[in-house]
């Protein structure tokens, strides 16, 4: 057997793809990202680029400290009745570029809607995951909106401008 020379690569790609949903019993809004990146994948944590402006925005908008263990943002992350995924499931992806993405398996985000019929909305984070939805999304009604990516390549908009769209997703 052959072995990959790169072993960050390998142990990335023995894995069984992409995270599982972060949740409390009745989330009011699923974020999807696209993918994780592989520093993400590695962390086996959601947006675990320190770049990626997320978490940044979760501490703005929720008081979410940037700073608190990863198991406790998440925790924080329930209590505020979100939840966390991705459109796709798995894929082959060299490096963490969305546009990389090649024979892409979708999680099933009707089913997830159907588990958990308190969704109010679901957010798509990024043009990527608003592209992949509809093949991932089945026969789920639950309205969408697509915000900004908060992914470091996205530098068409500045961190208080995403920030500022991303605000939809606090409870009126």
């Amino acid at each position: 057997m052959k072995s990959c020379p790169d072993p960050e690569i390998r142990r990335i790609s023995d894995e069984s793809g992409g995270l599982l949903p972060v949740t409390g019993p009745a989330p009011r809004v699923l974020i999807l990202g696209s993918f994780p990146s592989r520093k993400s994948l590695m962390h086996r944590e959601y947006y675990g680029n320190p770049q990626n402006h997320f978490w940044k925005i979760m501490d703005t908008l929720f008081a979410i400290d940037t700073g608190l263990p990863y198991p406790a943002r998440l925790d924080r992350i329930r209590e505020l009745d979100l939840a966390l995924w991705d459109v796709v499931r798995s894929c082959s992806r060299p490096g963490s570029a969305d546009a990389q993405i090649r024979g892409p398996v979708f999680n099933d985000i009707a089913e997830f809607a159907a588990l958990h019929p308190t969704l109010q909305l679901i957010v798509l984070n990024g043009t990527t995951a608003a592209r992949y939805y509809p093949q991932a999304a089945g026969n789920c009604r639950v309205p969408t909106v697509i915000l900004p990516s908060t992914s470091p390549a996205n530098t068409r908009y500045t961190l208080v401008e995403k920030t500022k769209q991303w605000s939809v997703i606090k409870e009126e």
